[in-house]
């Protein structure tokens, strides 16, 4: 069985909203994109916690540089996880880590860009990252990559960490990912971008929880 999470990757705050609200009651994990929370800051993760109290919450900071410092605001303000990117330099990750700890939260490291993403999984498994995410970026989805290879690779470290997988996936997908070892699926446009979210969000969650 996997985690689902969704993606919210509108700019726009209100539609932000109305998405969590259509379809937080059929995924685990509500995300909040790298552009949304930039756009929207602190307030939209203080306005959905508040909504959702029953969802955990991702914030996707993509932290490159201060970890603790850049992280531990949203930890406070009820963010469940939090991202740092793999490429950054090993004391922000683990400034992240603790920081996570800290609140009893967790901290997921993005491999986004990472060159060889054995040995940062690795690396970073051994100072305690929560949730290693393997993560085909928009741009390297439209150049034709997949999450699959990467994700056998770190799956057959049998590390003992949470492994989330974005980058792409559908229902169709879905089974895939999960039975290669994910124990998160990620979901943006494959839900945001339905004729109906909510239907197709608790479509890709019973294939995940299967």
């Amino acid at each position: 069985m996997a985690h689902t999470q969704m993606a919210l990757d509108s700019l726009d705050f209100d539609a932000t909203v109305a998405l969590a609200t259509a379809t937080a009651p059929h995924v685990d994990i509500l995300e909040i994109g790298t552009p949304c929370i930039k756009h929207n800051g602190i307030k939209l993760l203080e306005t959905l916690r508040a909504k959702f109290p029953n969802n955990k919450i991702l914030v996707d900071l993509k932290t490159a540089d201060a970890g603790f410092y850049e992280a531990e605001p949203f930890f406070k303000a009820g963010a469940d996880i939090v991202t740092v990117l793999g490429v950054s330099d090993i004391g922000t990750v683990k400034g992240v880590i603790d920081v996570a700890n800290k609140y009893g939260k967790k901290a997921q490291v993005d491999l986004i860009n990472v060159a060889d993403k054995v040995a940062k999984t690795k690396e970073v498994a051994k100072l305690g990252a929560h949730i290693i995410g393997i993560h085909t970026g928009l741009d390297q989805q439209a150049a034709g990559q997949t999450p699959f290879a990467d994700l056998a690779a770190i799956a057959a470290l049998n590390l003992g960490v949470e492994i989330s997988v974005a980058g792409g996936v559908k229902a169709a997908t879905t089974a895939q990912v999960r039975d290669a070892g994910a124990t998160i699926i990620v979901a943006g446009a494959a839900i945001y971008g339905a004729a109906d979210p909510a239907a197709a969000a608790a479509e890709i969650t019973a294939i995940a929880h299967a």
